[in-house]
């Protein structure tokens, strides 16, 4: 049966892809406070890994409900958990890497020891935030394979336009605290962390 790819499917997807986004957004704002000097090619890059990742998620949940809807629903309890552990321990460092940091000496450049993201922990914080939109598999269940595509594809646009002000919002922040946006950052991540395991657990 071919989905009907009306108004209200595209206002539904793209209203999914707002709520998936918030928890990106949040991280991409603790990003851009982190390195408030960020060129657009990595802002741009945050963004779109985020992007990619809410949108193959989705897809992926989608996929295990068609196919391996028993070995999905044994690993779903672990999603929370997960999302835990890889925002808990990329916060932990940004946290104590900003406590730890001593200011530079000039005021006009930032703390010598601000932790620069690289590729690698993007890709953790891309699975962190991304790893619960896993159960979106079951809401777009009904979706043929064209529609689950474009519904990703709709997540995707959505969650990088919202990542790209996140980022850009979290850099004129950082140049107003300075040394302290480190800190900032790690708190915000942890708690992010512990908002997704406490509303996947309980």
């Amino acid at each position: 049966m071919t989905t009907p790819l009306d108004f209200l499917f595209f206002f539904n997807n793209i209203m999914l892809g707002v709520g998936l986004a918030m928890d990106a957004f949040s991280v991409s704002l603790a990003n851009g406070m982190n390195e408030p000097r960020m060129c657009v090619r990595k802002t741009c890059l945050i963004a779109g890994v985020f992007a990619i990742f809410q949108a193959l998620m989705p897809l992926a949940g989608w996929f295990c409900v068609h196919t391996l809807l028993a070995y999905f629903q044994i690993f779903e309890p672990f999603i929370p958990w997960i999302a835990l552990a890889l925002l808990g321990f990329i916060g932990g460092k940004m946290l104590w890497e900003g406590i730890t940091c001593k200011p530079s000496e000039k005021k006009d450049e930032p703390c010598s020891c601000t932790a620069r993201l690289g590729i690698g922990a993007l890709l953790l914080q891309g699975v962190a935030t991304s790893i619960d939109a896993l159960s979106v598999g079951f809401t777009i269940a009904e979706y043929d394979a064209f529609a689950a595509v474009l519904a990703a594809l709709l997540i995707a646009l959505v969650t990088f336009i919202i990542c790209l002000m996140g980022v850009l919002i979290g850099r004129k922040l950082g140049n107003f605290i300075a040394g302290k946006a480190g800190i900032l950052g790690g708190i915000i991540l942890i708690i992010i962390g512990l908002n997704i395991f406490i509303t996947g657990v309980f």
